[in-house]
């Protein structure tokens, strides 16, 4: 899976790959005054950590802290663990950062006192007492939503013959296919258990809405954002947004960092 993320980084980003690689000798820059050094990036279901490498990068040669949360994807009380293992290794404030599923991780797991402000990329963020399964229900049918299956175990998984299409339209098509079959289950618990926190109410909260996406309607995006009172910014893709469109997602992370 790390291969088949970082060949997509690697065919998406060339450009700024190289550009990298030609002043990989540079310090760090300085951040602005009173940013928060450290971001936390949690990832979806059924990819794994490096769905963030391409926007990880960018953020790290600006002279950021970046951790990547591999999610077990076996719960959320798992998942909400996992992310706060990677904030209580923070020194300062952090911006903690959610993609699909980790949009509920990140609603449970950012009330965390170093938590400075939360972003959400084409996500989920239920409020108190609601469960993905609930958001799933209640919001506009989508052509990913429909292709999720349990297998014989209770694993979720979206039918690879649908991934590319739904989930991942405007990534090369090689690696769309590839991450069908090589996906990471979400458990059904996970898809069922309620938050009992909602930390969108007490911090400063931005939401990328993907406009294309076929996995969370555009327009369920759009009421979690107006819900939070988030700062919302649209970019013109898929679910794969974080990947194809790196560049712009960083960019709403690094006006986060600056949110008091």
């Amino acid at each position: 899976m790390r291969n088949i993320f970082l060949s997509a980084a690697t065919i998406l980003l060339a450009g700024t790959t190289l550009v990298g690689s030609a002043h990989s000798a540079e310090l760090p820059k300085e951040l602005p005054k009173g940013a928060a050094h450290n971001i936390v990036l949690v990832h979806g279901a059924f990819v794994d950590q490096t769905s963030w490498q391409p926007v990880a990068e960018i953020l790290m040669k600006k002279g950021y802290n970046v951790t990547l949360v591999e999610n077990p994807l076996t719960s959320l009380a798992a998942d909400v663990d996992a992310t706060k293992q990677a904030l209580a290794k923070q020194d300062g404030k952090t911006v903690l950062v959610g993609h699909s599923w980790g949009g509920v991780v990140i609603t449970q797991a950012g009330n965390d006192p170093k938590v400075s402000a939360l972003v959400y990329v084409s996500a989920f963020a239920p409020d108190v007492g609601q469960s993905l399964a609930a958001l799933a229900k209640s919001g506009p049918a989508t052509e990913g939503a429909a292709a999720i299956h349990p297998d014989d175990k209770g694993n979720l998984y979206i039918d690879p013959k649908v991934f590319p299409s739904a989930v991942a339209a405007d990534l090369p098509q090689q690696i769309a296919e590839s991450l069908a079959n090589h996906q990471l289950p979400l458990n059904h618990r996970a898809f069922e258990a309620p938050v009992d926190a909602a930390a969108w109410h007490d911090k400063p909260t931005f939401y990328v809405i993907s406009t294309k996406d076929k996995v969370i309607a555009p327009e369920a995006q759009k009421f979690f954002a107006d819900r939070m009172k988030a700062q919302v910014t649209d970019v013109v893709g898929s679910h794969a947004s974080l990947v194809v469109h790196a560049k712009e997602v960083a960019a709403v992370i690094e006006k986060a960092s600056l949110a008091k």
